[in-house]
């Protein structure tokens, strides 16, 4: 088969199945607006044969930006614009209002670092673009789809050509300034054909449902470009319908018998807690539940195979995964059915030796991590160690690298940053991970360890263990070490929560030991109020920005 999306999408534009597109339209009800792959891909056609005629035209090798909630229009602007041979930037959404003036700073910023030649957009978002002198045009949706029917027969096909670019997908920022990652078709192509055999995905029988944010790489690429290439039956709702009321979710999973869904760790915990208030949803379905995109926590994991068991969800769905935007999306998946599977190390070895230990589970100074399967078809993982280079062996912890089919070209007009991300042909991730038996296990991000008398405290160990604070609103934690100051022996360790609490002295107090407990470095604490944590456009939290403001004094303390 062809490595061009084109292709692909013809070719599955010749069954019945189709994209539902779900509003929410109060708590509990919903619309939906059913069209088959086969009606998208002729509107998209309409649409291209537009930007082909429009202005100077789009053509192959140009770039264009797209902005717009979830919706059929949005995704019909995506297909056009891959059937015209251009590649395709999604612009993130103003999801935080309190910082609006931030949000057009940054989508400028993407907009002229990717030298788009035109923005394409949805109405009711246009304002926030806030166009200056320089700045490519604006075309809303809206006058695409009036113009389309008109020279629908005038669509000319560009050809085939798997080294173009498909998608500029900007990382995430969640530890450095958002990068424009170079994903050719060849490279969509060859993970997705990879995700399909991994995941084991029923073309005929499966339905595909997300919530997932169409601008973040599991939700476009996974999520949308996936069942579009396949010809899968795919349920997609908005991802402010789901954050608004996470209950709709395993919702829509029991009503549309859903049976392939994903969603980072927070997610899964938001629905664990809505399924035990819940009654009547029948997720017997579900087989597949990807969890990805931020660390996944095992006590998280449990809490939602508990809370769907009584649902009728199988403890095997739960499909604990690792994938990056530099891959293109999936990078090691679990044998399909087998649920969680779990490794415990001694985390005072780890944090000392960078050895994963193994240990009973209970024992003093368990640390319980995920194993996140064996890499795709087409992919190569090893450990190294981050100063040398020299390889590790099982167990020994070091930095997780990848080479294969589907890593990207590089950052857009980014030598250097191209360059630095790796090493001798192998894609440097940041992460340090170690081996079991082949299979994957991430210990945290290497820029994030926090070294205190020479151990290497981990993070995320100490934003989990604040998570079940009364007064901290979970998942809204950040940690992080300083440079020694005057009068300290070591490295100081700081955890930054939001509260809601008015009464903070109990809150600050709880926080400072039970942080002690878990990684026996007391930590300073901050409250800060609810919702002022810096996040990416994705969700993630920002450690290094948090950091940043620590030290300028500009965080909302309470």
């Amino acid at each position: 088969m062809t490595d061009s999306l084109v292709a692909r999408i013809e070719d599955a534009a010749t069954n019945e199945r189709a994209i539902r597109f779900v509003t929410a339209t109060g708590p509990d009800s919903y619309d939906v607006d059913r069209v088959t792959w086969a009606e998208l891909h002729r509107d998209a056609r309409s649409w291209a044969a537009a930007l082909q005629r429009r202005g100077r035209g789009i053509k192959p090798g140009d770039h264009v930006a797209i902005l717009g909630p979830t919706s059929r229009h949005l995704v019909t602007a995506l297909q056009a614009t891959w059937l015209t041979g251009a590649t395709v930037l999604v612009l993130p959404l103003p999801m935080r209002l309190a910082s609006i003036d931030e949000f057009v700073a940054q989508t400028r910023a993407r907009i002229r670092a990717a030298d788009s030649v035109v923005v394409l957009a949805d109405s009711s978002l246009a304002e926030f673009l806030d166009p200056q002198p320089g700045d490519p045009p604006i075309v809303l949706f809206d006058e695409i789809a009036k113009a389309a029917p008109v020279i629908a027969r005038k669509y000319r096909r560009p050809p085939d050509d798997p080294e173009s670019l498909a998608i500029l997908q900007f990382t995430s920022g969640s530890t450095s300034e958002p990068k424009g990652v170079m994903l050719p078709h060849r490279c969509v192509i060859a993970n997705l054909d990879a995700v399909r055999h991994s995941a084991g995905l029923r073309v005929q029988s499966d339905v595909m449902m997300s919530w997932l944010p169409l601008y973040h790489d599991m939700g476009l690429i996974g999520f949308l470009i996936l069942p579009m290439i396949t010809g899968t039956d795919l349920v997609l709702a908005a991802p402010q319908d789901f954050l608004s009321a996470p209950s709709r979710w395993v919702q829509w999973m029991s009503d549309f018998h859903a049976t392939v869904s994903a969603g980072p760790n927070f997610a899964y915990a938001l629905a664990a807690r809505a399924m035990s208030r819940l009654h009547g949803l029948d997720l017997s379905a579900w087989r597949v539940a990807l969890n990805g995109a931020e660390p996944v926590d095992p006590e998280t994991v449990e809490a939602f195979a508990v809370a769907g068991a009584r649902h009728g969800l199988r403890a095997g769905a739960v499909f604990p995964a690792f994938g990056m935007a530099e891959v293109t999306i999936g990078g090691t998946f679990p044998v399909p059915g087998t649920g969680i599977q779990l490794d415990v190390v001694d985390r005072r070895v780890l944090e000392t030796d960078r050895f994963a230990a193994p240990v009973a589970a209970g024992a003093p100074d368990a640390r319980t991590l995920v194993r996140l399967g064996r890499p795709l078809p087409g992919l190569e993982i090893r450990i190294v160690d981050p100063g040398s280079g020299e390889l590790m062996e099982e167990r020994e912890a070091g930095e997780l690298e990848i080479r294969g089919t589907s890593v990207t070209t590089g950052y857009y007009k980014q030598p250097e940053a191209t360059a630095a991300a790796f090493h001798d042909g192998w894609l440097r991730t940041g992460d340090l991970a170690y081996l079991v038996d082949g299979e994957l296990v991430i210990c945290g991000r290497l820029k994030d360890v926090i070294i205190v008398g020479g151990r290497n405290v981990f993070p995320e160990d100490v934003e989990r263990a604040c998570a079940k604070i009364d007064g901290v609103r979970a998942g809204n934690v950040i940690a992080f070490g300083t440079e020694r100051r005057p009068g300290r022996a070591r490295e100081h360790l700081v955890v930054v929560a939001e509260t809601k609490s008015d009464d903070v002295d109990p809150v600050r107090d709880e926080v400072s030991a039970r942080v002690t407990d878990a990684v026996g470095v007391p930590p300073e604490v901050v409250l800060v109020r609810a919702g002022t944590l810096p996040k990416t456009s994705s969700g993630k939290l920002q450690r290094s920005l948090c950091k940043d403001q620590y030290l300028e004094a500009a965080l909302d303390r309470v």
